[in-house]
């Protein structure tokens, strides 16, 4: 199975909707240019800024459509899986498959707290609905409540063959690096979750980062990965540390509100977030993401 792709920075893509709550066509084929033009190096329809815990299914599949006919195979694209059911892991994995996505990414069950053998169980059946398909773990304990293990992670790339990476979202460097240590004789794919820790990440031998702020400064994120990739340590640095400010100014305001909100301060209308009800950032946190952004000089 070929991976070779599977690399650099990968935009967790924002999902704009209508006044209906209907995915905004228009709005999603620019945004899929716009991130494309950046310099991305792949798109990942559907995970957690994308709001895949509040699209209906054949929403879903309208949504991948869209993204995969206008990337037009420039970059690939990858569906994200959230879902708690082992078998509806698996129904969305053929979808995404019947629908020309490049690979998988599945999320650990929310809600429920697996052991170690259910979660292996688990992923390897998912992967085996997909046998040819690449499929990449997503590990978000922020979100979930409890962490993947380096146990669990090695055992997986050493015995589903299709299960070929992941994304790590974890925050911790340490695990990061055990992910990417224990799995290395294989050529497993792993990416950083974290925008502010991509370059530690890549230092490690991370492949890229899958990456919220590429939706609206995508140039600064691969400023970071190709300084990096081109042997300038120093200016890879140098970009992540200018970027740093203005993804930690996203952390005080409700998720994902922000990266919508920094998207239309740059002049690009994402929407709402898919709760209508819910306000936008106001007053400090909104003053926050102007001035963070301006002094990177993206305003």
């Amino acid at each position: 199975m070929n991976t070779d792709f599977i690399k650099g920075v990968v935009v967790p893509i924002l999902t704009p909707i209508d006044a209906m709550e209907r995915i905004d066509e228009a709005r999603l084929r620019d945004q899929v240019d716009y991130v494309i033009n950046g310099g991305v190096s792949g798109i990942l329809a559907f995970g957690s800024n994308g709001e895949f815990y509040m699209v209906e299914e054949d929403e879903m599949e309208r949504g991948l459509k869209i993204m995969v006919d206008q990337a037009a195979g420039r970059v690939p694209v990858y569906f994200g899986i959230g879902a708690i059911s082992t078998k509806k892991c698996c129904h969305l994995a053929r979808m995404a498959v019947a629908n020309a996505a490049a690979g998988i990414s599945v999320l650990q069950p929310m809600f429920l707290k697996p052991t170690y053998q259910e979660l292996y169980l688990h992923f390897k059946t998912i992967a085996e609905s997909v046998p040819d398909v690449p499929v990449l773990l997503y590990n978000n304990p922020g979100r979930v409540g409890y962490t993947l293990t380096a146990d669990l992670v090695d055992e997986l790339a050493h015995t589903v063959s299709n299960i070929v990476g992941m994304k790590d979202t974890s925050g911790d460097i340490t695990l990061t690096s055990e992910f990417i240590c224990r799995t290395r004789d294989t050529g497993f794919k792993v990416f950083g979750g974290k925008d502010t820790l991509l370059y530690a990440s890549l230092c490690y031998g991370a492949v890229g980062g899958v990456c919220t702020a590429a939706n609206f400064m995508p140039e600064l994120i691969t400023d970071v990965y190709n300084k990096f990739i081109a042997g300038d340590l120093r200016g890879s640095l140098e970009a992540q540390f200018k970027l740093n400010p203005v993804r930690l100014a996203m952390d005080p305001a409700s998720f994902p509100v922000a990266a919508k909100d920094m998207s239309m301060l740059r002049g690009r209308d994402m929407g709402l977030p898919y709760r209508p009800t819910l306000p936008t950032p106001e007053g400090a946190v909104k003053e926050g993401f102007r001035r963070s952004m301006a002094s990177a000089g993206l305003l």
